[in-house]
């Protein structure tokens, strides 16, 4: 098969890439180069920016493609612009959305393909929301040939996840584990949540390109593997050799400290989230994801400590989190004083 995946080299799809050139497809690879040593062997580099789209339609003249995923995409313009560049030139266009498009708050504590799109808290659920009916749309009016696919959490070798993290990801999170300062949990810690290993999750997307029983149609792909965010820190803490310093604190106050922070977390992680994959299971026999997040982590953190290059320290973020933390001890103290 000819596949043409935008980006690529990500979190997400490089995974992806890696295990369609293992099984003998032809990938090429449409992105601006900027992470081009995590292009692997064997992938055909394109260089170029898909948003400047009469360059690129120039660049995929005379091409026709049995499969197209764009891992970049996350405003209903750019879905446009694809079903611009792609109709006609490809058997399956692949839209990566996301879980955080599902009802908020749940209505059922278990999410399946069934479960409504509804987020009135974080804008980039509703623009994920958007581009699926957009494409669902043109679909029934023209015979678009999409497939949606919805990750939940995934992470790789190269990220550390948390819920609570500054700009430059999650070495700070660590160096105050590390170095025995408080790390902020959100509510309570009890919250259920999903986290799936880019190799699980590659497996799952991979089975369905070229897939006749994906067309039209919309499916995560996670593990079915929940933990409480109080045992993803003590599992990432277990790996540094120490044992973290929890500090509670409510989302909304979170959230009214960084509204950037806080729209992800009232929009997403600080829901419970258990996930049905009947559906990925039954579009791709034998899929399961076999990396429990104990094995995967170990992997990640490892990592972290042997390339200096990803300890990207960010003190903007610690600012953030003592500020928040010295907050919440005053208004304890405030409230304890009154009574």
């Amino acid at each position: 098969m000819k596949i043409l995946f935008i980006g690529g080299t990500g979190r997400i799809s490089t995974s992806v890439t890696k295990l369609c050139i293992e099984k003998g497809y032809e990938v090429y690879l449409l992105n601006r180069g900027i992470m081009s040593a995590r292009i692997p062997e064997g992938a055909i580099h394109l260089k170029g920016d898909i948003n400047d789209e009469k360059n690129i339609a120039g660049l995929l003249k005379g091409h026709y493609f049995d499969a197209v995923a764009n891992f970049i995409n996350y405003v209903p313009e750019q879905v446009e612009r694809d079903i611009r560049l792609f109709s006609g030139i490809t058997g399956q266009y692949i839209f990566i959305s996301s879980a955080s498009a599902y009802q908020k708050p749940l209505s059922f504590y278990k999410i399946s393909e069934s479960t409504p799109l509804a987020n009135p808290f974080w804008q980039y659920s509703r623009d994920k929301i958007a581009c699926e009916e957009r494409l669902a749309e043109e679909y029934r009016k023209n015979g678009f040939p999409f497939t949606t696919v919805r990750p939940s959490h995934t992470y790789d070798e190269y990220t550390v996840p948390f819920a609570i993290h500054g700009r430059h990801g999650s070495w700070q999170i660590m160096k105050r584990m590390r170095e025995g300062k408080p790390v902020l949990v959100h509510g309570d810690g009890l919250s259920l949540w999903t986290l799936t290993h880019s190799r699980d999750f590659a497996k799952g997307f991979v089975g369905l390109i070229g897939n006749i029983h994906a067309t039209g149609e919309s499916v995560h792909i996670t593990s079915d593997e929940s933990l409480t965010w109080n045992q993803i820190h003590e599992l990432v803490g277990r790996e540094l050799g120490v044992a973290p310093v929890h500090f509670h604190v409510s989302s909304h106050i979170i959230a009214a400290a960084d509204s950037g922070i806080g729209d992800g977390l009232l929009g997403d992680k600080s829901h419970s989230v258990v996930f049905d994959n009947s559906k990925i299971k039954a579009l791709v026999p034998g899929f399961e994801a076999t990396i429990r997040f104990d094995i995967g982590v170990r992997e990640s953190v490892a990592n972290f400590l042997l390339h200096a290059e990803l300890r990207v320290e960010d003190p903007e973020f610690d600012r953030l989190t003592d500020s928040i933390i010295r907050a919440v001890k005053s208004a304890k103290k405030s409230l304890i004083s009154t009574t």
